[in-house]
Formats: C-alpha cells, sequence, structure tokens
C-alpha cells in the first residue's frame, strides 16, 4: 500500500471542556479507522514529537515558552482555544505527527526505489491551520502543516503547496507564507465565516503575490462546486507550481452535516478532491503528498471521510468515491470563479 498512517493514542490526551466541539470522541473515530486500516495490512506508526527548532520556524520563542508554560493545568487561550495539564505535549506530537510523516515520504523518493510509499496522512488533534506565529485560535496551538511545510524546505524541498480544504480559512497557514514564493497556499473555505480571512482579493504579498489561492465559497457548495473550483483554478495552479511535495489540510467539515459548517459535500466529495491532488502529485513530484487531519466534528462524516481520503492516497488512479458525485450546481462555483479568476490571471493560466 503506498500510504502510510502516523498516529498515537497520545491524541485523546488533549482535553476540551464538556459540550466542545473538538472532543476526545473525534480521535476515537481516528483511531478506529487506524486500526481497521492496519488489520487490513496498512502501515501504521507511531510518530516523533516536533523539536523547539522545528516548532519555531513558524512560531515565535516567546509564543512558544508561553504555551508550554501551560503543561500540567488547565487554561483558556482564547474564547474556543482551551488547554488540559498534557495539551503541550500532544500538540507537540501533533506537530510532529505531520514533520514525521514529510521525513518518511521524502526518504521513501530518495531511496531510489519505485515502489516505496510516496504518501502519508497524519491522523492527529489538536488541528493546526489557524495557529498564527504568535496565537492560538480556533482549537489550534501549532500549525501543524505549516510547520511540515517548512521542515520540508529546510530539508531542501524548493517548492511546497499545500491545499486546505477545511470549511474554515487556513488563516494561520496563510500568514506564514504570505510573502513567500516558494509556498504555494491554496484554500477552499465557507465564506464569509469564521476567522473571517480567505476573500479572493488575498493572493500573497510582495515576493510572495499570487502565490496564496483562495476559493472563496458561500454556503451551500455543493461536490459539484468544490469540484468545479478545483478542476478550474486549484488544480492548474498545482501543475504550473510544480511542487516538489504536495501537504493537503485535511479537514472534513464542509461535510454536509457538520455542525460547524454549512456545506453539503458527501464523505466521497473529499475522497474525490484528495484524488485530483494526488494526480498532481504523481505528474509533478513523484507521487510526494503528506495529509493532516483538521477538523471534521460530525463523528460519522469523520469516519467516512477519513475513509475516502486514506482511499483516495493509497490508490488514487482507481479510487471511486463510494458514493456518487452530488452533481447538482448549487450556483456557488460559478460565483467564486467570477470573483477568483480575474484576480489571479496576471500570475496563473485559468
Amino acid at each position: 500500500m503506498p500510504v502510510t498512517l502516523f498516529t498515537s493514542d497520545r491524541f485523546a490526551d488533549h482535553l476540551t471542556p464538556p459540550g466542545h466541539p473538538e472532543r476526545v470522541e473525534r480521535f476515537e473515530v481516528m483511531a478506529a479507522v487506524a486500526a481497521a486500516f492496519g488489520a487490513g495490512g496498512g502501515d501504521v506508526r507511531e510518530p516523533r514529537a516536533a523539536t523547539r527548532a522545528e516548532l519555531n520556524r513558524i512560531h515565535g520563542a516567546e509564543y512558544l515558552e508561553m504555551v508550554a508554560g501551560t503543561a500540567g493545568r488547565a487554561t483558556a487561550l482564547d474564547a474556543d482555544t482551551f488547554t488540559s495539564p498534557d495539551t503541550y505535549d500532544v500538540a507537540c506530537l501533533a506537530a510532529g505527527a505531520a514533520v514525521t510523516a514529510v521525513e518518511h515520504v521524502l526518504a521513501a523518493s530518495g531511496d531510489g526505489s519505485r515502489d516505496r510509499p510516496r504518501r502519508a496522512m497524519a491522523l492527529v488533534r489538536p488541528p493546526g491551520h489557524h495557529a498564527e506565529a504568535n496565537r492560538a485560535m480556533g482549537f489550534c496551538f501549532f500549525n501543524n502543516v505549516a510547520v511540515a511545510a517548512a521542515h520540508a524546505r529546510a530539508n531542501g524541498i524548493e517548492r511546497v503547496a499545500i491545499v486546505d480544504y477545511d470549511v474554515h480559512h487556513g488563516n494561520g497557514t496563510q500568514w506564514a507564507f504570505y510573502t513567500d514564493p516558494s509556498v504555494l497556499f491554496v484554500s477552499s473555505h465557507q465564506f464569509p465565516y469564521y476567522p473571517g480571512a480567505g476573500a479572493a482579493t488575498e493572493i500573497g504579498s510582495g515576493s510572495g503575490t499570487g502565490f496564496t489561492v483562495n476559493l472563496p465559497l458561500t454556503a451551500g457548495a455543493t461536490d459539484a462546486d468544490y469540484e468545479l473550483v478545483y478542476s478550474r483554478v486549484a488544480i492548474p495552479a498545482l501543475r504550473q507550481f510544480r511542487p516538489g511535495l504536495i501537504l493537503i489540510s485535511a479537514g472534513f467539515d464542509a461535510y454536509m452535516d457538520d455542525p460547524l459548517g454549512a456545506m453539503r459535500l458527501t464523505a466521497g466529495a473529499f475522497g474525490r478532491l484528495t484524488a485530483m491532488i494526488v494526480a498532481v502529485a504523481d505528474e509533478c513530484c513523484d507521487g510526494r503528498v503528506v495529509a493532516v487531519s483538521e477538523g471534521g466534528y460530525h463523528l460519522q462524516g469523520l469516519a467516512d471521510a477519513l475513509r475516502e481520503t486514506i482511499a483516495a492516497l493509497d490508490s488514487a488512479a482507481g479510487y471511486s468515491p463510494a458514493a456518487d458525485i452530488v452533481t447538482n450546481h448549487a450556483g456557488r462555483g460559478e460565483a467564486t470563479l467570477r470573483s477568483v479568476v480575474p484576480a489571479l490571471q496576471p500570475y496563473w493560466q485559468l
């Protein structure tokens, strides 16, 4: 099997207050999916924790000290983001799982073998894509996917692409690389919505102008709306960028029944989007893809979407979603194209 999963029972040790959507039961779903994958012959491995130096590529030293200072106690870092006694260690492990997955994929690609795994997924909590350089927010402490991207760059990958299909915009990831032309950030998300970032006009700045690609979709977007904006914008930009590695912020809260989103994606849509991304990786970067879990708060939807995503990573060429794609365009995709394409056409052939 070409995909390797990285996860740990420690991800159940981050606790949140009663009624919080980012609850331990989410990891119980991830653990069950990973266990079934392993029982079927899949490769499931324990990750290592991120080092302070690896975290410091994205987060400021004072911020890291502040989060480390919460170890052993329960605190509120904002209205939504809470620590428990083990949270600091678990958050370091979540970032480390993303880093470990990158190391695994790069090592497999560098050994000269054509049949070694070149895809991996980190099943982690807490999520990471809202965490900014000096700020925890949106249930996130360290930006797992950004730390992984910086690690890949530090280990010789000249261009890294990040695709984020969580229902919420990955503001922390965007700002980490907003001026950096070596990292292409693509985000599809409900807009306007939390955290307020991700407008079509946010395309990067300075030498990074054009390397942030936002695909804001209004509430109610379907599988077909997502497929439209990916096929017309995200996939062409990825192909033209020709990354050496693609990272996926794999959030599943755009699922139709998720309590924190208002989109209408089926579980199969996440597999289809993943397969589209993997196809680009097969063309551009020897198949190197690392997915890192983000949101997803409807437990059955999380389980189904995870299985679809892993299946797409495992056999993208022959992947077909378990459920038929919702083919009716709700008009959201066309509206997104009207706002996005003019902003990006100076930088990409769309």
